[in-house]
């Protein structure tokens, strides 16, 4: 099984749809990721921090 980490791009549109309090599970599917994944970017945002720290 092959692993990817997520792009820069990517984070910067989780962080958009996370503003616009967009569901992990919707926000996930668009992105072809893992609620999991998602989830835990989400977690990130909460803290406070962004998609370029």
């Amino acid at each position: 099984m092959t692993y990817t980490h997520l792009t820069t791009d990517e984070l910067v549109i989780i962080e958009s749809y996370f503003k616009m309090n967009q569901s992990v599970a919707k926000t996930a599917h668009c992105l072809n990721r893992s609620r999991q994944t998602i989830h835990k970017v989400y977690l990130f945002f909460k803290q406070g921090k962004s998609a370029l720290e």
